[in-house]
């Protein structure tokens, strides 16, 4: 699978993908429940790099003492919005406002990925951010941002 960055904004971010065939509905399923579980844990805001107290203690875990003060104190990192995934031939897109999420969520998202084009699908491409030329986009009508952009503009 190659993954692509383009043209990033964490407020309006369209994530792509081609697989070698259309996908179909069992394979639908697994993406969609993929996108669905990530975007939920986003949301409640899994994605926080600013408190890893678990990832940064190392690999013994045994008597690790958490410091729910410290947790507290870290800036929430909350996805905002999703779309519905989309799907044209060997395409699927789905559009997101990741909020004030971290870089994390992307990795997390890349890594589910990766490992549903081994065991389910197989995916060519991810591309995150930016827009194909053949397939335009719309404005989400639940991205605050583009709501409020002068229409004349």
């Amino acid at each position: 699978m190659e993954i692509r960055f383009r043209e990033f904004d964490p407020f309006n971010c369209w994530i792509w993908l081609r697989f070698s065939n259309a996908p179909g509905q069992g394979e639908r399923g697994y993406i969609e429940t993929a996108f669905d579980s990530w975007f939920f844990l986003g949301k409640l805001g899994g994605f926080n790099a600013e408190n890893l107290q678990v990832q940064e203690e190392g690999a013994e875990l045994s008597g690790m003492a958490y410091d729910a003060e410290t947790a507290a104190r870290a800036m929430p990192a909350l996805m905002h919005n999703m779309g519905e995934m989309d799907y044209r031939g060997e395409w699927a897109r789905c559009w997101l406002d990741l909020g004030t999420s971290d870089a994390l969520a992307l990795d997390v998202l890349i890594n589910t990925l990766r490992q549903l084009d081994t065991d389910v699908v197989e995916i060519q491409e991810l591309l995150i951010g930016g827009v194909n030329e053949d397939w335009p986009v719309e404005d989400d009508p639940d991205n605050l941002f583009t709501s409020l952009r002068d229409p004349d503009a």
